[in-house]
């Protein structure tokens, strides 16, 4: 069974900073680009980053754009997310995700596996 398991969520102050992390168990990713998305309350789930199987290529959404970083380990079958200078507006439940290839895509039907979220709120 495959599964994606996020970690590291919860309650920071705006301006602060959280790593959150993505833990692979069931199969290996290799070959695979890994994404995050986010879902904020009634709100449509948005792409946030990507990242190759290399790491070598990186993708960000502009509102994340110099202040997240995703990196990989692919020894430990995790990824990481890396979020800097929180702000009230990226408060929302951060999912990560395994591509169907190491293409890095921003769509949600691009990704076949999918974690069970975590749960970030900033507080101003």
């Amino acid at each position: 069974q495959v599964q994606l398991v996020e970690s590291g969520g919860g309650l920071v102050q705006a301006g602060g900073s959280l790593r959150l992390s993505c833990a692979a168990s069931g199969r290996s990713f290799s070959g695979h680009a890994m994404g995050w998305f986010r879902q904020a309350p009634g709100k449509d789930r948005e792409f946030v980053t990507a990242i190759s199987w290399s790491g070598g290529t990186t993708y960000y959404a502009d509102s994340v754009k110099g202040r997240f970083t995703v990196s990989r380990d692919n020894a430990k079958n995790t990824v990481y997310l890396q979020m800097n200078s929180l702000k009230p507006e990226d408060t929302a439940v951060y999912y990560c995700a395994a591509s169907f290839s190491d293409i890095i895509r921003i769509r949600e039907y691009d990704y076949a596996y999918w974690g069970q979220g975590t749960q970030v709120t900033v507080s101003s």
